[in-house]
């Protein structure tokens, strides 16, 4: 390799940090993403790109369906610059019923921020999320929101994270006041108090005075009841609290924690600024060839999300590519692991929510789209040079089943078109029925939710009316070893056997009992909930 590329790649990735957030519904996560696209000077006006309508719509909430309610539901990528860092922020679903999506968008990421509003604490969301992050040894970092309403103790806050989730935690900041009298946080690494005004509904940034502790000032500034208020939680902090520790923090061991709130803004830019100081930069990844490190000379990437329609005006599908190693480069030519085949990457694009910029290149860290005409599936590798493939994504057992029906035969070519599409996407997992006569698709999914955006995207996108067909089972277990091992068995009680999109056979049981009382049966049957990762085709 080159001296000069070298000295590239080496400077890519140390400008680089890429993460992802994760919270409980409601916690603030869309504000949040909103507020450190404000700071990095992405966005100019919290709320919108682009103030085009009177009524504002969140950046990175792009669907449809998504501004309707107000929540997010699909994972977007937002990347921006502060202080010379490329920032990739990973945007994940904040409804729980699209967990899966939130996992395979965690594969992408080398750190995780931990939303947590401040009167709830930690909520079932966010430990689930926190198990995965746990799974991949995720640094991650807490961020403690809505200071600016009634909420718990900080201290007490702290202490669930670490009596619940195992983490010693390190506060980076420390809220003064809270409630109406929320009046800043005190940054106990440089020793100062940041005092903020309000603005306007936090559409910009917080304007803030900084003031060293110990300041004659102080006394006009705070009332005396917080600045003594602070005075005794810092003296408990330095008692009790461990030292901060980044080895531990990158280990997913220990997590900093700061307070604020996105609403106001209050602490955001103190987060950001810690955060580019404190986080992994992207590492080595794990390969059929051994850990690779991110300054390899080839080029290297896995697609960890597929969106279709993203743009309706085009009809177009994107693949989202996390970049693992060395460098891409617009129209390269590139290996594709599982089918063999050389792509050529012509027209990759910067994602922003739902605008585009066309790339020269991206670096380890970035993601990149690529249009996919049905080149690409989740957990594909594609590389340069020597042959490798990186780990693929799981799916997980889903808990609910319905059988989709398309009421119109006129329609059949859109149904199908959208059924392959949407599985494609991971939007929903298919399954079929092993009787050929049965040819309609079981969706599998892990929230109700996710049926309703199916059924809403096959109308809106592809023009398909659908009728949904609730199926009395709960648990689904993929076989080990495939057809054959289920054919040694014989013939199985209280289960239903479907196929899956690669035309694996999956068992449903109607609970968790049926699925046992099998298993007690037939010991030497091996079942999974996780999706074997495999290599193949998806079946048509």
């Amino acid at each position: 390799m080159s001296t000069e590329l070298q000295s590239e790649l080496d400077k890519a990735v140390e400008l680089r940090r890429n993460f992802a957030i994760i919270s409980h519904p409601d916690a603030g996560k869309t504000t949040l993403t909103e507020k450190l696209l404000l700071y990095g000077g992405a966005i100019h006006e919290a709320g919108a790109v682009k103030a085009r309508r009177a009524q504002r719509k969140a950046t990175s909430d792009w669907m449809a369906m998504e501004q309707q309610r107000g929540i997010s539901i699909t994972s977007t990528v937002l990347q921006f610059e502060y202080q010379n860092c490329q920032i990739n922020l990973l945007d994940t679903p904040g409804h729980q019923d699209f967990s899966e999506d939130t996992y395979r968008t965690l594969a992408a990421a080398d750190n995780a921020v931990m939303l947590i509003d401040a009167a709830k604490g930690l909520e079932p969301q966010t430990r689930k999320l926190f198990e995965v992050c746990k799974l991949r040894g995720l640094p991650i970092f807490t961020f403690v929101n809505k200071l600016d309403r009634p909420g718990r103790e900080p201290l007490e806050l702290l202490d669930e994270i670490e009596q619940e989730l195992g983490l010693q935690t390190y506060a980076v900041n420390w809220p003064i006041g809270m409630g109406d009298r929320f009046k800043g946080v005190f940054d106990r690494n440089m020793q100062q108090i940041h005092l903020f005004e309000r603005s306007a509904h936090g559409s910009r940034e917080a304007r803030d005075t900084t003031v060293d502790l110990g300041d004659a000032q102080i006394e006009e500034l705070l009332e005396q009841d917080l600045y003594y208020q602070l005075k005794n939680d810092l003296e408990l902090l330095e008692g009790v609290g461990p030292e901060l520790n980044l080895e531990l923090v990158h280990q997913g061991k220990m997590t900093p924690v700061f307070f604020g709130s996105a609403m106001t803004n209050f602490g955001v830019e103190l987060f950001l600024k810690y955060f580019l100081d404190y986080a992994l930069k992207p590492g080595s990844h794990n390969s059929s060839v051994g850990e690779v490190p991110p300054t390899y000379p080839d080029f290297s990437g896995f697609v960890f999300k597929l969106q279709a329609n993203m743009d309706p005006k085009h009809r177009d599908r994107v693949a989202f590519v996390r970049v693992c190693t060395g460098k891409f480069e617009k129209d390269m030519t590139v290996n594709h692991a599982r089918t063999g085949k050389v792509v050529r990457l012509s027209r990759p694009q910067k994602l922003f929510a739902q605008e585009r910029e066309s790339i020269d290149e991206a670096y380890p860290g970035d993601v990149i789209g690529l249009n996919n005409p049905g080149v690409f599936a989740i957990g594909d590798t594609i590389y340069t040079g020597q042959k490798l493939e990186y780990e693929g994504i799981p799916y997980f057992s889903p808990e609910l089943f319905a059988t989709l029906r398309n009421p119109n035969p006129s329609k059949f070519k859109q149904f199908q078109k959208g059924i392959s599409e949407l599985r494609e996407e991971g939007a929903v997992q298919i399954m079929y029925s092993t009787d050929e006569a049965k040819r309609d698709p079981i969706l599998a999914a892990v929230g109700q939710l996710q049926f309703e955006v199916v059924q809403f995207r096959l109308q809106n996108e592809y023009g398909v009316e659908t009728l949904l067909e609730l199926l009395p089972y709960s648990v689904a277990r993929w076989v080990e070893g495939g057809w054959e091992a289920l054919n040694q068995v014989g013939r199985v009680f209280n289960t239903t056997t479907v196929k899956d999109s690669m035309g694996r056979p999956v068992l449903l049981f109607r609970n968790e009992w049926n699925c046992q009382q099998l298993q007690g049966d037939h010991p030497e049957l091996k079942l999974s909930a996780i999706a074997p990762v495999s290599g193949q085709q998806p079946v048509e």
